[in-house]
């Protein structure tokens, strides 16, 4: 596997975290997620400012919450701190961008109680142990045809012909969206968490003509789904619950986007880290293709390592003591799960990848509290389906070089991976 060519190293970044002051430090750095040198940022907060208030850089100012429990506290205390001002953290720009245009929708995730309780248990049951054991047998038929369409002894992006489509043959079968038109779904996803420059985006008024496309979709999605009986899929969920089925329009687009990239950027990007995490860990790929019992706790493993979302945003409804510092009502207040999951008071030796690890109910990718990831039981199964059904065909799937990784501090992603597999078995 070839070295990335980047224009700043780690131990570059490592200089560079620990001789700024911190009055002048951000962790916020869309450059160094994208040539993944902005471990030791989050490191120093963790060591020196755990509770850290940042005024620089391209972001909205913030307190970066860096340590495990620390974030694990606010997470769950929904009495203090508030997800309806955007769980996001944006640049002035794009935040002015999203309110002029009216693309700011409030899906369930940017409410707090009773109202969000209200809408998600509309969609809930779609996510169950029961309609997920239904959904096992579609999950492993597309698995297995796709790794068999895969071309051996040629390098390919794994990230298009896998990890996308596989994420979006699902998504469609849970949204009974035109199967034909799946990849829309991804490309939408990437619409809306993209800014102009990067991934699809082009300029302001695309991304906003594009989301306008996605949601017209859906509108005719829900009034179709409205005119006919219930049935089980996400929108005719929304179009019949109590509690959704007369909600604003902007609510029901806040929602498809909630749905759209919550199902979309979490597998996707887990299962593009998996690939990596078993090639730059060789012992670790050996042990899985020894015992693949071990898949499910590789699974939860790799959500923790590459954590797919790297943070979620509060703001804060009083003033709140934390390590010596007093975040003020109104103050925008930043988890990062991605350094949570670094944390070493929580996790023993947190920089390796160790596939053996008991983390399911541990790590901080899916969040905690009443906004823990709604669809974290289908993201799951579906890894563990695909790598089920790998272990069957390949005795190695090889990363040719380094990733191209998502320029974003919120999706934590990969938007290619070449890699080749040498035979079948």
């Amino acid at each position: 596997m070839k070295d990335a060519i980047s224009p700043d190293t780690l131990e570059e970044s490592r200089e560079a975290a620990y001789s700024t002051p911190l009055d002048q430090f951000t962790a916020a750095q869309a450059d160094r997620f994208a040539n993944d040198t902005m471990w030791p940022w989050f490191q120093r907060l963790r060591e020196e400012a755990p509770v850290h208030w940042s005024e620089t850089g391209a972001y909205e100012p913030h307190w970066s919450i860096t340590r495990y429990e620390d974030i694990l506290a606010i997470d769950t205390d929904h009495r203090r701190f508030s997800s309806a001002e955007g769980i996001v953290l944006q640049t002035p720009e794009s935040r002015a961008h999203s309110l002029e245009r009216g693309t700011d929708g409030a899906g369930f995730i940017t409410m707090d109680n009773p109202q969000h309780n209200q809408q998600r248990k509309q969609v809930s049951p779609a996510f169950t142990p029961p309609s997920l054991d239904k959904l096992k047998g579609l999950l492993r038929e597309r698995a297995g045809n796709l790794l068999d369409s895969l071309p051996v002894g040629e390098t390919f992006d794994w990230v298009d012909l896998v990890s996308k489509e596989y994420t979006a043959m699902t998504l469609a079968t849970l949204f009974d969206f035109p199967f034909e038109d799946r990849r829309k779904l991804t490309y939408w996803s990437d619409i809306i968490t993209n800014t102009p420059g990067f991934g699809p985006v082009t300029d302001w008024d695309q991304k906003f003509y594009t989301t306008m496309e996605c949601f017209t979709a859906f509108d005719e999605l829900l009034a179709e789904r409205k005119a006919r009986p219930p049935s089980f899929d996400l929108i005719s969920m929304l179009a019949h619950g109590e509690g959704t089925r007369d909600m604003p329009k902007k609510e029901f687009h806040g929602n498809v986007v909630l749905l759209i990239v919550g199902g979309n950027d979490t597998t996707r990007n887990t299962l593009s880290g998996s690939v990596y995490a078993l090639n730059k860990h060789p012992d670790q790929y050996d042990r899985l293709r020894a015992d693949p019992s071990l898949i499910p706790a590789m699974v939860s493993e790799t959500i923790r390592w590459q954590t797919p979302l790297a943070h979620m945003a509060r703001v804060a409804l009083e003033d709140v003591e934390m390590h010596g510092q007093t975040i003020r009502k109104g103050d925008r207040v930043v988890m990062w799960y991605v350094s949570g999951n670094r944390d070493d008071t929580k996790i023993d030796s947190p920089d390796d990848y160790q596939i053996g690890r008991d983390i399911r109910k541990a790590h901080l990718s899916f969040g905690f509290g009443i906004h823990r990831c709604l669809g974290n039981r289908v993201a799951e199964l579906q890894l563990t389906i695909l790598w089920e059904e790998i272990l069957k065909r390949f005795p190695t799937i090889e990363v040719m070089e380094e990733p191209t990784r998502t320029h974003s501090v919120f999706v934590k992603g990969y938007e290619t991976l070449p890699v080749r597999i040498p035979e079948r078995i």
